[in-house]
């Protein structure tokens, strides 16, 4: 990044950390992809928060984004193990804000597990979460009642330019990936599990580069959108994974089993658009696979008569290339510190939350007063 776009950068999350500041900034700690550019933003929830612990995400850490943080921030390293033991969770916790108020910021759910326990024994109090994923939505949504407020940002607005452009990232990705082995996409059957905002985008791109394309998703609604975009959508989700040539998993949740595997076609290739403990069940895989590397981000499973290539040890394929959505990543992440207030001022019941419209807007307005010029 040149030295006038990180200025702008800092200059747009300056703007943005003063209009959401709240009154009294929270403990925070902060789940984040620790990514080239990234922080600006780290600095700027230092700024709404008082942010004890950055925790990167293990697969998308740069090293000298890692270094400039860790100059005036403590960076912890995070594993889903961390928040998995009610223990370990309020050890950790109170090791970095003992009888304080506090804000998780998440990515991905990883709180999850013993949210309720730190509502609990934490001997500050939790005000709340914010969760950036919609794996991470779907997590806290489906616990069985939520011990303090989640301000969701995942199925925002502002998230559909990042979404839209994240699946474009993760074609460019898997075909940069196919190339390198002097192969290309076209002449392999695409198979996109989930239709959702990321699948969608997938899918139309593949289909605009002459990709014959299949749907896959559980949700009949979903179905019906991709029909009417054109798309053949799978009745037999077995048969369509047998034809594939190329697997798209974009559920944000579990897309193939173990026993799913042993299903693809010889020579097939799988990409996920987010981590492989989501997306994939490689653990429930036949233990008859042996594993080499295939070039570059690619490892070949081979088993007596069958074998698949899996792209980026099925972490999310466009971390290989920077996963780089532009400046519209700018816009959820100035969302997730507006959220940040909405949490510091209490007002806010257990259960699921949205940014206002009004503050939506507000944050659009400013975006465009720096990247529209």
């Amino acid at each position: 990044m040149e030295a006038t776009e990180r200025a702008q950068l800092d200059r747009y999350f300056g703007r943005i950390a003063t209009t959401f500041a709240p009154q009294q900034r929270p403990a925070g700690l902060l789940v984040t992809h620790l990514l080239t550019g990234r922080a600006s933003f780290v600095h700027a929830a230092d700024q709404v928060t008082d942010l004890r612990a950055v925790l990167p995400k293990p697969k998308s850490i740069d090293p000298t984004t890692r270094r400039e943080v860790e100059q005036t921030l403590a960076v912890d390293d995070l594993s889903r193990e961390l928040f998995a033991d009610p223990e370990a969770a309020v050890t950790y916790v109170e090791t970095r804000a003992a009888g304080e108020d506090m804000v998780l910021l998440d990515v991905g759910g990883y709180f999850v597990p013993t949210l309720e326990t730190l509502c609990e024994r934490f001997t500050g109090r939790i005000l709340g979460v914010v969760e950036d994923t919609e794996n991470g939505h779907q997590r806290y949504a489906g616990m069985d009642k939520l011990p303090c407020p989640v301000v969701s940002v995942a199925r925002s607005p502002l998230k559909e330019p990042e979404d839209f452009l994240v699946g474009q990232s993760v074609v460019f990705s898997t075909e940069a990936l196919l190339r390198g082995r002097d192969d290309i996409m076209h002449g392999r059957p695409a198979l996109v599990i989930g239709f959702g905002k990321l699948g969608s985008s997938i899918a139309r791109l593949l289909h605009a580069k002459g990709v014959q394309v299949t749907v896959y998703d559980v949700d009949p609604v979903r179905k019906v959108q991709a029909l009417s975009q054109g798309f053949t959508v799978a009745q037999d989700r077995d048969r369509a994974i047998r034809r594939a040539g190329v697997v798209l998993c974009a559920t944000g949740a579990l897309a193939l089993r173990g026993e799913d595997f042993p299903l693809l076609r010889n020579g097939a290739f799988v990409a996920t658009v987010t981590s492989s403990e989501d997306e994939l069940e490689l653990s429930g895989l036949p233990d008859c696979y042996t594993r080499s590397s295939a070039g570059e981000g690619i490892t070949r499973y081979n088993a007596t008569g069958h074998y698949f290539y899996l792209l980026n040890n099925g972490n999310a394929v466009n971390f290989l290339h920077g996963a780089s959505v532009g400046p519209f990543i700018h816009l959820v992440q100035a969302e997730i510190l507006a959220s940040v207030r909405m949490l510091a001022r209490e007002e806010l019941e257990p259960g699921m939350h949205e940014v206002s419209a009004a503050d939506r807007a507000s944050i659009a307005e400013t975006w465009l007063r720096y990247y529209n010029r």
